[in-house]
């Protein structure tokens, strides 16, 4: 009789739930009090949140060009970012296991358009992203990375993560044109504005402003699903009004739904790249420091998101370490070598990963959700651009507040040795735009007050080091070597 006969059902028995048992023990879904549900809707969310992406990073590596006058492919660039994206996250998801996405770093992209590109060619600069990516990887191999990041007090760990908060905050009005930049012939020092002339006006302020008190009245309410909810009627909101009053600008993406919503993904830039090229073009010692620069940037840039998540998360325990965090950092470098090898810049992770740990994620199944989303995005491009940046942000202001809520307290404000560069580090990645940034001067500021306390000894040596390095990459213009 062939193994495959059909057996005899036995109807008292409840159907084998080995499959679901099997995806809630490899995620560790019910250890961490998630569930598939809640899991879903974070990668929904995360998604969502940082699609803004799929058209930003284009647009920005588009706007450079290489020492040859050659300017990026758009069409390619947005597969490029996409599929860099995808894999990023699903790896992030199945080996790192936590709730964090990954894609086009913000600010990594602006140095390689604008920095290393004019210098060489496209593929000699995205080779040295690739290069730097490596060097990550090295540093998690070491355990340099992660003792680096355990000698980070808690306090300035606390710090770190508000600064995060405000940062997204901040990311979520700009984004919406809630408050705008100031022009430099204005001839003031004030530096933004509310709406983009010093008031409010148009739809799509509305729309953002609406969907922020929906966001916040439906967390309040303890509504499951809150801020996915807030994005997806928002979005139907802006579509209705764009088919009605045809506003005249919602920024980067118009709600209206594409006449071809299917669009087939160019894979021309994956793979064009030059290890070593850069360092002909340019010279060893600024080639390295060109290296450093994108190393940097991403190293610390991550190292604060990562941190910040999994406070918010709580998958920091009670010591204050975060387990398993070599998997993260080493996916994390993978990530930078990634944008490299697909020229679509160095990949990180992105603080918008808070918008699912809001709606509840706590594992890597978020982040598989998030990475099959953008998968699907490779060939569904004019639908995943259609949420208006208007429909999104209202998430990261809401995150933003929840991150301050969960650690304001946790700081001890009496120590002004934590308190002070704790206080630094909040504010000037918000004011400064730059989670680097606002590391840097937060280290630099703990060694020198706790020094000057008579405390040095307090002072791990990992902090030391690294502070080191920011004096060292903050004195480089003034030294002459940018």
């Amino acid at each position: 009789m062939s193994s495959s006969a059909t057996a005899p059902v036995d109807a008292t028995k409840p159907p084998n739930p080995g499959g679901q048992n099997a995806l809630d023990r490899f995620f560790k879904i019910s250890e961490r009090g998630s569930s598939v549900a809640r899991e879903i809707r974070g990668g929904f969310a995360t998604f969502f949140a940082m699609a803004y992406i799929i058209v930003l990073n284009p647009i920005i590596l588009g706007s450079g060009h290489d020492m040859y006058g050659h300017h990026l492919d758009g069409g390619q660039l947005v597969t490029a970012t996409v599929l860099t994206a995808a894999f990023s996250t699903l790896l992030m998801g199945v080996i790192g296991n936590v709730p964090i996405a990954l894609a086009a770093g913000l600010g990594v992209n602006t140095v390689v358009a604008l920095q290393l590109a004019p210098r060489m060619s496209w593929p000699d600069a995205m080779g040295m992203v690739v290069l730097a990516g490596i060097v990550v990887m090295l540093l998690v191999a070491t355990g340099l990375r992660e003792r680096v990041m355990s000698a980070v007090p808690l306090g300035l760990r606390k710090g770190i993560a508000i600064g995060i908060g405000f940062f997204i905050l901040l990311i979520g009005l700009v984004d919406s044109g809630f408050v705008s930049r100031v022009t430099d012939n204005a001839h003031t020092t004030v530096p933004l504005q509310l709406g983009s002339d010093g008031h409010l006006h148009g739809w799509p302020v509305l729309i953002f402003a609406v969907g922020v008190l929906l966001t916040l009245g439906l967390i309040i309410r303890k509504v499951s699903g809150a801020i996915l909810i807030s994005i997806v009627a928002m979005t139907i909101a802006a579509m209705i009004i764009e088919a009605v009053t045809k506003v005249p600008s919602w920024g980067l993406t118009t709600p209206k739904w594409p006449g071809n919503p299917v669009a087939s993904p160019d894979f021309g830039l994956v793979g064009h790249l030059s290890l070593f090229g850069g360092f002909h073009k340019v010279g060893v010692l600024t080639g390295v420091l060109f290296v450093f620069t994108v190393l940097l940037s991403s190293f610390f840039d991550a190292m604060g998101t990562i941190l910040g998540i999994g406070d918010e998360a709580k998958l920091i325990d009670k010591d204050g370490k975060f387990p398993g965090i070599n998997k993260v950092l080493f996916v994390d470098g993978i990530a930078v070598a990634a944008g490299g090898v697909t020229s679509s810049s160095a990949n990180t992770c992105f603080v918008e990963s808070t918008a699912g740990v809001g709606e509840g994620a706590r594992t890597g199944l978020a982040s598989v959700v998030s990475g099959l989303l953008f998968t699907v995005a490779l060939f569904l491009t004019p639908v995943a651009t259609m949420v208006p940046s208007q429909a999104a942000t209202p998430a990261l202001v809401a995150v933003g507040f929840l991150i301050l809520a969960g650690n304001v307290r946790d700081i001890d404000w009496s120590d002004f040795t934590i308190a002070v560069p704790a206080f630094l580090a909040m504010v000037m990645m918000p004011f400064t735009y730059s989670i680097t940034n606002g590391i840097g001067i937060g280290f630099i500021s703990f060694v020198v007050l706790r020094a000057a306390a008579g405390r040095w000894r307090d002072i791990p040596v990992a902090m030391y080091v690294v502070s080191l390095v920011f004096v060292f990459y903050y004195a480089m213009p003034a030294l002459g070597l940018t």
